[in-house]
């Protein structure tokens, strides 16, 4: 219930600053605030998404839990998604990381080495005839998905989820999109763990993402070699092994196992998750500490 307390009183006055915005915003024939009332509280409304995001509750179902038309739950969903996926993710009470700029300079700041991967989230096949339908066949599994890149510590605590990209998206393709080889060329000596889908990036930021080693020998590769190849791999295996967790984390959440809605939609949703994610490791990590 702590929690709930800290979103109400967090994104309470946000929800009801752009409801009054929106109710002033076109021309009216009676006052605002005039006419039928709420019949979902926010606290509701806010609930009802908690519940919809980690459990992939229906709109339908949620509708009939809280006495409402199913119409109320789309509308409440989607107006307080927005603004949880604003809140960015928890790094330490009261300070957020809202950007990928945030996120390297929090780990210039703290010496501690972050870890980068990409993810795939299923999503509904778009309709035949769509222009760029192809676009969301994922070339590793086989299926229609959004990828999206997730930065963790070394921990596996969630520091930043992207917005999704199609899933024939590269992995390497879209860290460049975001910026990061600009961001940490440019700026503080950071290490960050990546996989062999990000190779080609520690020589465009000076050594700072760490991919696996490349095999040197295509074929009779002596046996010296094949021993020292393998023993560095899985040395940077065990290292980068945290971010599949943070990641498993955010699966967890049933709207991420197998998105059935919108797909404009997912960019709001996984950071909104990401973001509520990695306030409950904040708040483990600070009660689990010694006083």
């Amino acid at each position: 219930m702590g929690v709930i307390a800290e979103l109400v009183e967090e994104i309470g006055p946000l929800w009801q600053e752009r409801h009054q915005a929106r109710l002033a915003a076109r021309p009216r024939k009676r006052a605002v605030g005039a006419g039928a009332k709420h019949r979902l509280v926010f606290v509701d409304r806010l609930l009802a998404t908690l519940v919809h995001l980690r459990h992939g509750v229906t709109h339908d179902v949620l509708a009939c839990w809280f006495g409402v038309d199913r119409s109320t739950i789309t509308r409440a969903i989607a107006e307080v998604r927005p603004l949880l996926a604003e809140r960015g993710c928890t790094v330490s009470p009261g300070v957020r990381l809202r950007s990928l700029a945030d996120v390297v300079d929090h780990l210039g700041a703290s010496g501690t080495t972050g870890i980068v991967d990409g993810t795939e989230i299923r999503v509904r096949r778009p309709a035949a005839g769509r222009k760029d339908r192809d676009k969301f066949i994922s070339g590793k599994n086989k299926q229609n998905a959004v990828k999206t890149m997730v930065v963790t510590d070394g921990d596996g605590r969630v520091l930043f989820c992207s917005p999704t990209e199609p899933g024939s998206c590269a992995d390497i393709t879209h860290a460049r999109q975001l910026g990061l080889v600009r961001l940490l060329a440019d700026g503080p000596a950071v290490e960050i763990l990546a996989d062999a889908g990000y190779q080609g990036l520690g020589a465009q930021t000076g050594g700072r993402v760490i991919t696996p080693p490349h095999r040197k020998f295509k074929k009779n590769a002596p046996d010296w070699y094949e021993e020292m190849h393998e023993r560095q791999r899985k040395a940077h295996s065990s290292r980068r092994i945290r971010v599949e967790h943070g990641i498993a984390h955010l699966k967890n959440w049933r709207i991420l196992t197998r998105h059935l809605g919108h797909r404009e939609h997912m960019s709001d949703t996984i950071q909104a998750v990401a973001g509520l994610l990695s306030h409950q490791q904040t708040a483990d990590l600070t009660s689990a500490r010694p006083m």
